[in-house]
């Protein structure tokens, strides 16, 4: 099976090719014999009903500095296309939501990875909420009492942009702070949109849990223990990965959202575990692939490669 695949992603010369996510999928699917396309999310287009993005055609390798060629630019129907990974960064925001509206035109005929409608009706910090019995206490409102009643019931909590990510906005707002209000302030002058509140957990010290799921079956974790001195484990900002095993606890996290996203087309998911609770469902462009290979030797990219092929056939 050779397949014609458009990336969808952020501009491929500046990545980290021992960590990137995206260049090991795309790494796997040359490795397959599949045909690769790059394209900007800015360069996506619907011409009267036609999904176009102006693009060109990519080669990887794993050497530094020289991991990508492309070819001339060139106008690609989408639609033509066997697959399109979904792959640019958040944030959530409405350019991203209006490229999901612009890919179900082509969706499934096209397969799209992750499920385009599903990825618009799933943000990280908000799909978790229909799962309340597996998360910490939490809270999302833009009212500023409600925030306040929330903190003098559980002292010690934790402040986030609902939309952020990459751990950017995140605040630790202990017992006796006396900041919470104007943090209240400066987030609901700057954005129309609530905030997320949650009870603040110590096991975050020994780590942030990323397990890998395809598919709907956990494949893989690491576990991202923070720099000291800060609350977030983002490896971004600090946070070192580490080998981690799946407790039965994540087991059962993974076994009830799994047959979910399965069922909403969600091939390649990341999840965040903070002790014994789930914290976010990441599916917009989920990372930590190569991280969890190179500790415990699986080949992460092939498994989700796995999967995407058998959806395609399956539509077929």
């Amino acid at each position: 099976m050779s397949l014609a695949v458009a990336i969808q992603m952020d501009a491929i010369e500046p990545i980290d090719i021992n960590a990137d996510s995206t260049f090991a999928l795309a790494e796997e699917a040359q490795r397959r014999g599949h045909r690769l396309y790059h394209y900007l999310v800015r360069d996506l287009s619907l011409k009267t009903g036609r999904v176009m993005a102006w693009g060109r055609a990519l080669e990887v390798r794993r050497e530094i500095g020289n991991h990508a060629s492309l070819g001339p630019l060139e106008e690609i129907d989408l639609a033509a296309m066997d697959v399109v990974l979904m792959r640019q960064d958040p944030p959530f925001d409405m350019a991203y939501i209006t490229a999901t509206h612009v890919l179900e035109h082509i969706h499934p005929k096209t397969l799209v990875v992750n499920d385009p409608a599903s990825v618009r009706n799933a943000p990280e910090k908000l799909f978790v909420t229909h799962f309340p019995e597996l998360m910490p206490p939490t809270l999302i409102t833009a009212n500023g009492d409600e925030i306040k009643a929330f903190r003098e019931q559980h002292k010690d909590i934790i402040v986030k942009p609902l939309f952020g990510n990459g751990g950017a906005g995140v605040f630790h707002i202990k017992p006796g702070d006396e900041n919470l209000s104007a943090l209240i302030e400066m987030f609901t002058e700057r954005s129309r949109e609530p905030i997320i509140v949650q009870g603040y957990l110590p096991a975050v010290r020994l780590g942030d849990k990323r397990i890998i799921l395809v598919d709907g079956e956990a494949v893989g974790a690491i576990n991202r223990v923070p720099a000291a001195g800060e609350s977030r484990s983002n490896m971004h900002v600090g946070g070192t990965p580490l080998k981690s095993e799946l407790t039965a606890r994540d087991m059962e996290i993974c076994r009830a959202i799994g047959p979910v996203l399965k069922e909403q087309g969600m091939i390649f998911v990341g999840i965040d575990v903070i002790g014994d609770y789930l914290t976010e469902i990441n599916v917009t462009s989920p990372t930590g692939i190569q991280e969890c290979s190179r500790f415990d030797g699986s080949d992460l990219s092939g498994l989700i490669w796995d999967a995407i092929e058998r959806r395609r056939q399956a539509s077929q």
